[in-house]
């Protein structure tokens, strides 16, 4: 018999090395709040814009900076506004190479201007040469093109016009491309508008030279052949890869006035080691807590979901090395919170294990049809997660999207360890005859008959009403208005920036504490160090109107740094309306898609809007629970963001399986069961697992909050309530939205169901 090769292992070896290979190749990139890195304090200069304009295009330029840090391939960055006419850039690491093409590219204006060549060009340049008395043409300027494209530098003089016949402004999207022989240009499109600009001018001037200058640079004068009407047009030179790219950077984001850096400092860790240590410790903990109770729930079997989970999280980082993405302190959270979240993929097929092997089957064969079955779901609940990653990319900017990668990665890593590595383990054990049992522990020694739906309008109002105090909270708190309302913390209003001098440097962590304290708990605190040689300073960030009382309880406390105050200023938000609106409409467009999808998948209208009124529902409940919370006083902020974004992914979860066990059901009983009793017996029968995933991540959720310290606290705060109401609506918001779209029938056989339930079969 001819022996298979065995590309399943081969494959797994293979993934492992690559990812082994990423982290010790390229490294895990830290964020600002980890490792620290280089701060630009940015001048914009105002003088040909209008005084009325000024905030306007400072605002612009923030985001436009913003763009162009995000594709300088730069994530989690720290940019805020200091108003009349500065800006604030802090990028996380940043080599003195690195740091200087930041600034290059932060820096550069990238005014764009097309403007049409002389008639007589060569005549004028033979006249220039000939006729010392020569004067350049009225309305004309003289430009010089530098070439060395055949090795050799040569030099191309042009008389071109001083008024541009169309500028950069229209340019709608730019991006490096590769001529016949390799060598990058960069190609552009313009908007509808500029398109229009662009064909009527190469209409009415063909066989003309056009220049394209840039910053005052002369960069080609090709000849227009033909009328242009499509909106496009190239930039060739002699460019290396990086230069290209850089170009079409800036020309995709153009600035309206030049911005200039007038101090380069390097900054420690946002965070302080004690902070850092807390969250290293927590995530510990939660990872521990999580895979000691696989192993003693599961026994071998939990062994080996185990082992897919280091898996996970070993592809995880190598893709983040591999890619150079930024990690940062709520990043690492979010990691842990995905090993629990993973785990639930192993649940899910055990549980059908166990199901199987109930209703007779051997054990390969139970194991076969539990990863046949339990796929469905997981593909389900992985699908609807992964298409909410997508359009967060897609729609999103800036931490956003750079959320949407990392869960789309952790998601595709997970279907792969989680599914892929352990069923070829499996399959391995029983074939060499090590597993010959599949032995597990007891949620429920017997099936739980309990008549969750005979309350569900109770739970239903009380739900909504919960909502509803803590929407009005949040409204009274000023959550309508963004940047203003108490509820919003530094990332979304801003606030004041001090930095001061002293005489001896005090521990951040013990300063950090100290304020904690006493109140005053929004609080970034970093020291800094002027590149160029300067002095050691502190900076605080603290909310608008702390700084004066901040200050003299440091002076206070810390008599023995003599710490004086160097400069205060306003800082704005670091999330604009616009990425945080960004966020909002990505939001709302994944709520949708998953509806769409699930109404599809489960083909009926109704599965749909359970999901979504069942997701809605929890996002209002954690927001609302969040502002109603007594003590510590909690704003939002972006940790607190991703949370919710997360939850979108992760609450669905539960209610799929729920979806998928009234479909397997209805099929099985061929209708006849109303459904009051179908949706009843589906959540008595998955009432374990949905026990057991919410469990793991439960674990992880209250290490977090319990051992992450105060950085941390917030966000696993959004995750505990995540976790419980996302639980809890599978059961009593989704199913009950199923039950209402078939009232009638139920409305027929609810009471008789509730004095006697139909009984459960395993």
């Amino acid at each position: 018999m001819k022996q298979q090769f065995p590309w399943k292992s081969t494959l797994v070896a293979a993934v492992l090395t690559l990812a082994v290979w990423s982290i010790f190749q390229y490294g895990i990139k830290q964020g600002l709040d980890l490792k620290g890195g280089t701060s630009f304090l940015l001048q914009m200069d105002l003088s040909k814009i209008d005084s009325q304009g000024h905030a306007t295009a400072l605002g612009q330029a923030e985001d436009i900076i913003r763009k162009r840090v995000d594709r300088f391939g730069v994530t989690e960055p720290v940019i805020q506004q200091i108003p009349p006419n500065r800006i604030l850039v802090q990028l996380p690491g940043l080599d003195e190479a690195k740091r200087i093409e930041a600034r290059q590219t932060i820096e550069r204006t990238a005014y764009l201007e097309f403007r049409l060549v002389h008639e007589d060009n060569e005549k004028l340049v033979s006249e220039s040469l000939s006729d010392p008395r020569f004067e350049e043409p009225v309305g004309y300027k003289k430009l010089v093109h530098e070439d060395s494209r055949n090795g050799q530098p040569t030099k191309r003089t042009y008389y071109v016009k001083v008024r541009p016949e169309m500028t950069g402004k229209h340019v709608a999207r730019a991006f490096v491309q590769y001529d016949d022989i390799g060598r990058p240009y960069v190609a552009m499109g313009f908007d509808p508008e500029g398109a229009v600009i662009f064909g009527r001018v190469t209409s009415a001037n063909v066989s003309r030279q056009l220049a394209i200058v840039l910053d005052g640079e002369l960069y080609s004068a090709p000849t227009i052949q033909d009328a242009i009407m499509g909106g496009n047009a190239q930039i060739t030179g002699n460019f290396s890869l990086s230069e290209a790219q850089e170009l079409a950077n800036v020309l995709e984001n153009p600035l309206e006035a030049p911005v200039k850096v007038i101090e380069t400092r390097s900054v420690d860790p946002s965070l302080g080691r004690d902070s850092v240590k807390s969250g290293v410790r927590a995530a510990l903990i939660g990872a521990g807590a999580v895979i000691i109770f696989m192993v003693v729930y599961y026994l071998v079997a939990g062994v080996v979901a185990n082992v897919a989970l280091l898996l996970n999280i070993l592809i995880t980082m190598g893709v983040l090395a591999m890619f150079k993405f930024t990690l940062t302190l709520p990043g690492i959270a979010g990691i842990v919170l995905t090993i629990g979240m993973a785990v639930d993929t192993n649940v899910l097929i055990y549980e059908r294990v166990r199901e199987e092997l109930a209703s007779g089957k051997p054990l390969r064969a139970a194991i076969a049809a539990a990863y046949s079955r339990a796929f469905r779901v997981i593909f389900d609940a992985h699908f609807t997660a992964i298409l909410t990653a997508a359009i967060l990319i897609s729609l999103g900017s800036g931490p956003v999207k750079g959320f949407g990668v990392t869960l789309v990665i952790g998601l595709l890593a997970n279907l792969f360890s989680g599914v892929f590595v352990t069923r070829m383990i499996f399959d391995w054990l029983v074939a060499k005859g090590w597993l010959k049992s599949f032995q597990m522990l007891h949620v429920f020694r017997h099936l739980p008959h309990v008549n969750f739906l005979g309350v569900w309008k109770i739970a239903f109002a009380l739900s909504w009403a919960l909502i509803i105090t803590g929407m009005v909270v949040f409204v009274n708190r000023g959550g309508m208005k963004v940047g203003v309302g108490e509820v919003y913390g530094i990332d979304f209003k801003g606030g004041d920036t001090a930095t001061l001098g002293f005489t001896q440097r005090m521990n951040v962590d013990e300063i950090r504490k100290n304020l904690e304290q006493n109140h005053f708990d929004e609080a970034y605190i970093q020291y800094e160090r002027d590149l160029a040689g300067g002095s050691e300073a502190l900076q605080l960030r603290l909310p608008e109107g702390k700084t004066e009382e901040v200050v003299k309880h440091l002076q206070d406390e810390y008599p023995q740094a003599q710490f004086k105050v160097l400069s205060t200023e306003r800082v704005g938000a670091i999330v604009g309306k616009e990425l945080l609106n960004q966020a909002l409409w990505a939001v709302a467009v994944s709520l949708i898609a998953i509806m769409i999808y699930i109404a599809a998948r489960f083909g009926e209208l109704s599965y749909g809007l359970g999901a979504l009124v069942s997701l809605i529902h929890d996002v209002l409940m954690t927001v609302g629970l969040f502002c109603l919370w007594p003590w510590p006083h909690r704003t939002f902020s972006m940790p607190v963001v991703a949370a919710v974004l997360t939850l979108i992914g992760y609450s669905i979860n539960d209610t799929i399986v729920v979806f998928d066990r009234i479909r397997e059901n209805k099929k099985l009983t061929g209708g006849k069961l109303n459904y009051f009793d179908l949706i009843n017996r589906s959540v008595n029968e998955t009432l374990s697992r949905t026990i057991l995933t919410a469990g793991t991540v439960f674990l992880c959720s209250i290490a977090l909050y319990g051992f992450g310290g105060r950085v941390l606290n917030d966000f696993a705060f959004c995750f505990v309530v995540g976790v419980l109401t996302g639980t809890y609506s599978s059961i009593y918001i989704a199913s009950p939205v199923v039950l209402w779209f078939h009232r009638k029938e139920a409305t027929r056989t609810s009471q008789a169901a509730m004095k006697k339930p139909e009984p459960a079969k395993a």
